[in-house]
């Protein structure tokens, strides 16, 4: 979609905003199933990147303890708690600014990936910047879907991050595309960009081809020691107009409540699960940010009648 249908769709008044996207995600989706994710850091801080909501960064005092990355064993126990408590897609996240084939590092990933595949969920992984090569050895080590998000507007990236640039991200992206992955895209909002700069994230993210498969939608988790650290809560009906937007834009898409539902109260969700959210990450932290605990999803589901999409049987 281009900018004007996006412009045009979003400041119309929101019961029709929701009314639209609600008939929209019916036509794709089943109305009532929600996918849970689980996400684990597999190696946390000291990244080189000074992207200013991250409190993983090198470039910024957070206190965050710096860790290696993980072995295979203590990855593939916490993918098997994942799958025990109900996720169907596990996702794991890597703190550097990319990965090279070749390197020891990625030959360990290589083999975590293989690992973790074989429990009969969904695989994901945002390693940061990769090429064609790396990305078609991940999709053959068995992952499922490449996280890597556009974050906001074109315009507005520059103000967040100073060490790649918005078409860095764009180069992986295409890398992942032509590998036959899926593509994982979506944003952060909150930062201090306008409601034209979320639009225009859209639009990228609506005109990528292959478009998406998931679009994570981040609320801004405020890290002490970050430069964002003081940003305030995103205003909930502009969330709500955000999602409805995205799951018009991008029927097909997994629309994922990500980081910062912690901020949002329940009524909230409940109205961004309606608005097209249909996935979301479950368990207490993610990274490095808290998220709700997993009985007050488990109860907050069941109290909107909404149904955990299935484990598959291995």
């Amino acid at each position: 979609m281009i900018f004007g249908e996006l412009e045009h769709l979003y400041h119309q008044p929101l019961f029709d905003l929701i009314s639209q996207s609600r008939a929209v995600h019916l036509q794709h989706w089943r109305g009532e199933e929600i996918q849970r994710c689980s996400l684990l850091s597999i190696k946390t801080g000291g990244c080189s990147e000074d992207c200013a909501y991250c409190a993983q960064s090198a470039h910024y005092s957070t206190g965050l303890k710096r860790e290696e990355l993980l072995s295979v064993e203590t990855v593939l126990a916490a993918a098997r708690r994942a799958r025990s408590h109900g996720a169907t897609r596990f996702c794991m996240g890597a703190a550097w600014r990319g990965v090279r084939d070749g390197s020891e590092k990625f030959d360990r990933v290589l083999e975590i990936v293989r690992q973790v595949s074989g429990l009969g969920m969904e695989v994901c992984v945002t390693l940061g910047e990769i090429g064609l090569l790396e990305a078609r050895k991940l999709k053959a080590a068995g992952v499922t879907a490449y996280n890597h998000n556009i974050n906001t507007s074109p315009e507005f990236y520059r103000e967040i991050v100073s060490t790649h640039t918005f078409q860095n991200r764009l180069d992986t992206i295409a890398a992942v595309q032509q590998s036959g992955m899926s593509v994982c895209c979506g944003g952060i909002i909150g930062m201090g960009e306008s409601e034209a700069d979320r639009l225009r994230m859209l639009e990228v993210l609506s005109n990528l081809d292959p478009a998406p498969d998931s679009v994570p939608i981040n609320c801004l988790m405020p890290m002490p020691g970050t430069p964002l650290a003081e940003q305030p809560p995103v205003d909930i009906f502009e969330l709500v107009r955000l999602v409805a937007v995205t799951r018009i834009a991008l029927p097909k898409a997994r629309v994922r409540l990500a980081a910062g539902r912690t901020r949002i109260s329940r009524e909230g969700q409940a109205l961004c699960f309606f608005a097209g959210a249909n996935s979301i990450f479950y368990g207490d932290k993610l990274l490095t940010a808290k998220n709700p605990a997993a009985d007050v999803d488990v109860s907050l589901l069941r109290e909107l009648g909404l149904k955990a999409q299935g484990v598959t049987a291995s």
